[in-house]
């Protein structure tokens, strides 16, 4: 293996924070330096870590020795920030959604392909064990072709602590762009990547919190799956009393252990919220298979859906379990990929046209939903190793 490349993180959210755990322990990759604006914040991960802290961005591209950045900042400053650290020579991962909006994403697209250096879209739900596994059986032919795929989750999403610009549309807000864009990650994942069309529609049901805060979508796909996607961010039913009493994130919550979350009285008081919750929202370790809600592979000859440790599949003569190794998380597998593609040792499959492709999905479904019609997509590209 290459010596560890240096990275510095970008904002110390949930998501940023998410990736401390992993990169704390990744053979390929060492922590040395962050970024956050919120001084007390940015002293305290400092002392509890250890690293360089900065208040800026530009200052952590100072940092001596830098080779790559996690950009986990808000959606409104991605595009921006990527070009900016394109432009310094550095790597980068960038959270999804990966812009607000497409133009934003194809110039970060180009910047990173001018400078010659890796974008790598996620965190997404694609890279959880149990959806790569689906995949590998999809690609062994064991089960025939793929027909439909359907993920459905039910979540409280809406009624968590919230910026303000995450419940914008406008400025890449809503459960469309910010949990959308894990379920059409799977989606393209499991149906080939090239997603042909997507009829939508989305909700906005609380006057006191007016979001996006629901949407369903039916995609079609050019080499032949269908797929649909369901969220429904309002805290009524659960996915997880679909899925074993098992989280996004894999704890088990049976209905009386769920976090609740009260409404703020105030803006200062809910952005307190938030922050208090990203120091334990994702969680580093879990006992079980994440449950990014529930999805269901329909192939010729069977069935695929996520059991607790695996992968459980129904055909016409048995139902069997197919365990999984759960050791690594989903945010070390984000790190081997962006290694391997730094590295030249494998291409990236959520590269910078990818994160394109799943970002133009978000925005075609809002837009079909605003104008009550299919709308066919442009920016879509295949697996790695497929042939468009």
């Amino acid at each position: 293996m290459t010596a560890p490349f240096s990275v510095g993180v970008a904002g110390l959210g949930a998501a940023g924070l998410a990736f401390v755990p992993a990169l704390q322990t990744h053979p390929g990759f060492t922590w040395v330096a962050c970024a956050e604006p919120v001084d007390a914040l940015r002293a305290q991960v400092q002392r509890e870590h250890g690293v360089a802290a900065y208040a800026t961005l530009s200052a952590l591209l100072t940092h001596p020795g830098l080779d790559a950045v996690i950009v986990a900042t808000p959606t409104p400053l991605h595009a921006p920030q990527a070009l900016q650290v394109a432009a310094a020579g550095k790597h980068l991962l960038v959270e999804k959604p990966m812009a607000v909006d497409l133009a934003d994403a194809r110039a970060m697209v180009e910047a990173a392909a001018r400078a010659g250096v890796v974008l790598l879209v996620g965190h997404a739900h694609g890279y959880d064990e149990p959806i790569a596994a689906m995949r590998s059986i999809i690609d062994s032919g064991e089960l025939g072709a793929v027909g439909m795929v359907n993920t459905w989750c039910f979540s409280d999403w809406v009624q968590r602590p919230r910026r303000s610009d995450e419940l914008d549309e406008r400025q890449g807000g809503g459960v469309t762009f910010r949990q959308g864009s894990h379920q059409f990650d799977i989606l393209r994942l499991l149906c080939g990547g090239r997603a042909r069309s997507v009829r939508a529609k989305t909700f906005d049901w609380d006057p006191q919190r007016s979001t996006v805060g629901a949407h369903i979508a039916f995609i079609d796909f050019k080499d032949g799956p269908a797929a649909t996607a369901v969220y429904n961010g309002y805290g009524g039913f659960s996915s997880m009393d679909l899925c074993f009493d098992i989280s996004e994130w894999g704890l088990h919550q049976p209905p009386g252990q769920r976090p609740r979350w009260p409404r703020p009285g105030s803006a200062a008081a809910e952005l307190q919220a938030k922050r208090d919750r990203a120091r334990s929202a994702i969680a580093a370790a879990a006992p079980h298979a994440p449950f990014f809600g529930l999805t269901l592979v329909s192939c010729e000859r069977g069935d695929i859906r996520q059991a607790p440790n695996g992968l459980r599949i129904h055909t016409p003569d048995s139902v069997r379990e197919v365990p999984l190794a759960l050791q690594r998380s989903p945010r070390e597998r984000v790190l081997d990929e962006w290694h391997a593609a730094i590295s030249g040792s494998a291409p990236a499959l959520h590269s910078a046209r990818w994160g394109l492709a799943n970002l133009e999905l978000c925005v075609a479904a809002l837009q079909s939903s605003r104008m009550a019609r299919e709308v066919t997509l442009h920016e879509q590209v295949p697996l790695p190793g497929q042939r468009l």
